[in-house]
């Protein structure tokens, strides 16, 4: 078990994430800052801070809608201002009940949430 002050022992390892456009979702993810591991005809690794991957799936069952994530940033005012200025047009910046938020649209039709971080200061 992590003491206090130590980094915790286990990690999300992989995230899932179905599209119907996997080839321009893929390179979406890049563009939003997601490395890129590897691409095939029918799936995508890409990573995630913390080693984290994220799994695009090819499918033609796909839902337009809120993705089955959300992710976090250290500045969520820059990487609103960083994804507007290359165009891909975050909704405005809103205050919740834990965190400010906006969120992007991928390829495929699915809103991804950003919110800004609440990370505990300790290592992770």
């Amino acid at each position: 078990m992590a003491h206090a002050g130590e980094r915790p022992p286990v990690w999300v390892g992989h995230v899932v994430m179905k599209t119907n456009r996997l080839t321009d979702s893929w390179e979406f993810m890049t563009k939003i800052g997601l490395r890129a591991i590897e691409l095939h005809s029918n799936v995508g690794v890409l990573e995630l801070r913390g080693g984290t991957h994220l799994v695009l799936l090819q499918s033609d069952d796909v839902v337009a809608g809120p993705a089955p994530f959300d992710l976090m940033v250290d500045d969520l005012e820059a990487t609103h201002r960083r994804f507007t200025d290359i165009g891909l047009a975050p909704s405005p910046i809103q205050a919740g009940s834990i965190h400010l938020s906006f969120t992007v649209e991928d390829p495929s039709g699915q809103q991804i949430s950003f919110n800004s971080s609440h990370v505990s200061g300790k290592p992770v």
